[in-house]
C-alpha cells in the first residue's frame, strides 16, 4: 500500500495533520445555527463539511466521539453501487433511475478518493476482486456487459484460472475486477474528515447527546443536556444510535454487528499465497479481506444481531483464513475490533427528507463508504441548492424492522443465506472435480487405445441430435448378370 499525498488542497481545505485530533468540547452554551447535524459518523461529516462549504452555520452533535462507531471500523474499500444487486434495482424502480443512483454512487465513490488525499497516513492501495463461490460464467458475462455499457463502470472480467492465480484456492471461480476502486484506513479517514468539516467552518460538538427535538416550525429545537439548539434544518445521521427521541426512525433499522480481525505479520507464505493486493470480497457476502501492512491479512467475516466482545470471533476468523486458504494453515489473530451498522428492510439507504426541514441519512449497512458520501453531498446540496435528486430514494421508504423479533428473523436469514452460498459452493467444486475426473479418464482411455493401435469408441450423438441416414452398400453379385 501507499501513502496518499499530503500537498493537495481542495476548496477552503487544507491538509490534516497526522497527529490524532484532541476531544472536542460539549455543547455547554445555546446556539443558533442554520443546519444541525445529530451524529458524526461519515455521512454526518460529509453533510456539515459540505454544507459549510457552501457557506451555512453548522454544528454536529454527538453523543459519544466522532467516527467511534462503524464509521471508524470499516476495512476501508471504496467502490459505486449500493447493498442491492443492479438486477434488483432495474425490477424495482426502473432503467433510468437506476443510472442515475449508480452515477450518484460513483460520484460519492469519487469524493472519498478527494477527500483522502487531504488526509495525511490514510493510506490507500487500488483495486476490489469480487470473486464468485459458483461457476457462473454466463451470469458473469452479461453483468459485465451491463455495468461496462449502461452504466459506465471500468471492470473486467476474470475467468477462473487467473482468479486462482492470485488466490490460491479452490473455493473461488470467476471474477469482476473494478480497477478504479481503492481502499482507505477507515479510522484515519473518519477522524480526518472531522477536521476537515472544521476546517470548513462546522463546530462539532462531541459527548453531547440529543434529549429531545421539536421539529416543527420554521426554527427547530433541540435539546441536550447542557444547552438548546435551533436549527432551520435537521439532518439525522446517528444510525441506530440516534436514541429515545428518535426511536421510530431507528427501529426502522436492524442492527448487525460485524467483527473484523488482523493477523500477526505472516511474512513471505502470505504472498504465496495470495497475490492479489486490493480487496477481495465474495459474491454470498461471507468473507472479506485484503493485505494490510505488506504481510498481514485484515479480514471480516462474522456477524452478529446483538452486541459481543470482538475477541469472542477470533477463533471464527482463524477457521474461515483456514477453510479458504488451508495453506497458510492456522494463523495467529492479534488484533479484532467490531461495529454495529444499521441494516434497512428493502436493502437500500435512507435518504432524504422527512419532513419540511427534517433530513435523514442512514442505514449504511452493507452499502460501503461511497454512499455516505453521496448521501452527505447530496443532503447538502438539497438543502443550500434545491437539488431535489434526493427523490431518487424515495421508493425506499421507511419499513419497520421488527424489534427484537426482527433480530432473531434477520439472524436467522443471514445463518440461511450463509448456509446456502456454502452448500451452493460446495456443490460448484464437487461438480468441478467431477469434471475433472471425467476429463482424465478419457484422457487415459484415448491413450490406451493409442497404444493398443485401435480407434476410441464411436461418440454417441447427443439425445434429440438428428440421425444421419447411411447410404445403402451394394452386395457382391447384384447386377453382375445384366452387366453380362
Amino acid at each position: 500500500m501507499t501513502e496518499v499525498s499530503t500537498s493537495a488542497t481542495n476548496g477552503h481545505d487544507d491538509a490534516v495533520g497526522a497527529e490524532p485530533e484532541p476531544a472536542r468540547a460539549r455543547l455547554t452554551f445555546d446556539l443558533d445555527v442554520d443546519i444541525c447535524v445529530v451524529g458524526a459518523g461519515l455521512a454526518g461529516l460529509t453533510v456539515a463539511r459540505e454544507a459549510a462549504r457552501l457557506g451555512a452555520s453548522v454544528a454536529v452533535l454527538e453523543g459519544r466521539h466522532a467516527g467511534w462507531n462503524a464509521s471508524g471500523h470499516t476495512l476501508g474499500t471504496v467502490m459505486p453501487g449500493f447493498g442491492v444487486p443492479v438486477g434488483d434495482l432495474i425490477e424495482r424502480i426502473g432503467f433510468e433511475d437506476t443510472r442515475e443512483l449508480w452515477a450518484l454512487s460513483k460520484q460519492g465513490a469519487d469524493y472519498v478518493r478527494a477527500a483522502a488525499t487531504l488526509i495525511p497516513f490514510s493510506a490507500y492501495g487500488e483495486g476490489a476482486l469480487e470473486v464468485s463461490n459458483v461457476d457462473v460464467g454466463d451470469q458473469l458475462i452479461s453483468r459485465l456487459q451491463m455495468l461496462a455499457e449502461d452504466f459506465d463502470t471500468e471492470v473486467e472480467g476474470w475467468q477462473v484460472d487467473q482468479v486462482r492465480g492470485q488466490l490460491k484456492t479452490d473455493r473461488y471461480f470467476h471474477g469482476v475486477y473494478y480497477p478504479k476502486a481503492f481502499q482507505i484506513d477507515g479510522r484515519r479517514y473518519a477522524q480526518g474528515l472531522a477536521t476537515l468539516a472544521q476546517k470548513a467552518g462546522a463546530r462539532i460538538f462531541e459527548n453531547t447527546p440529543v434529549v429531545s427535538i421539536d421539529a416543527s416550525g420554521i426554527r427547530k429545537r433541540i435539546v441536550t443536556p447542557q444547552a438548546r439548539l435551533r436549527a432551520s434544518h435537521i439532518v439525522l445521521a446517528g444510525n441506530i444510535h440516534l436514541g429515545a427521541p428518535l426511536r421510530r426512525l431507528s427501529e426502522t433499522l436492524l442492527p448487525v454487528w460485524r467483527y473484523a480481525g488482523v493477523t500477526a505479520p505472516l511474512g513471505e507464505r502470505l504472498a504465496e499465497i495470495i497475490g492479489f493486493q486490493g480487496s477481495v470480497m465474495d459474491t454470498g457476502g461471507i468473507d472479506h479481506f485484503r493485505i494490510v501492512e505488506g504481510d498481514r491479512l485484515l479480514w471480516s467475516s462474522p456477524e452478529t444481531t446483538w452486541a459481543a466482545k470482538p475477541q469472542r470471533f477470533a477463533s471464527t476468523i482463524q477457521r474461515r483464513i483456514a477453510t479458504i486458504f488451508p495453506k497458510l494453515g492456522k494463523v495467529e489473530i492479534a488484533e479484532m475490533f467490531g461495529g454495529v451498522i444499521g441494516q434497512t428492510v428493502h436493502g437500500m439507504p435512507q435518504v432524504g427528507q422527512l419532513r419540511k426541514g427534517l433530513w435523514v441519512a442512514s442505514g449504511f449497512g452493507r452499502q460501503g463508504l461511497n454512499t455516505t458520501a453521496m448521501a452527505g453531498q447530496l443532503i447538502a446540496r438539497s438543502i443550500l441548492w434545491g437539488d431535489d435528486r434526493w427523490r431518487l430514494f424515495s421508493p425506499f421508504e421507511l419499513v419497520w424492522a421488527g424489534g427484537r423479533t426482527g433480530r432473531i428473523v434477520g439472524h436467522a436469514v443471514g445463518m440461511w443465506e450463509r448456509s446456502s452460498a456454502s452448500a451452493a459452493g460446495a456443490l460448484a467444486r464437487t461438480r468441478e472435480r467431477a469434471r475433472a475426473r471425467e476429463v482424465v479418464r478419457e484422457a487415459r482411455l484415448a491413450e490406451a487405445n493409442r497404444q493398443a493401435g485401435t480407434r476410441g469408441p464411436r461418440k454417441r450423438p447427443p439425445p434429440g441430435a438428428p440421425v444421419r441416414p447411411r447410404l445403402p452398400v451394394a452386395n457382391p453379385g447384384e447386377g453382375e448378370g445384366e452387366a453380362r
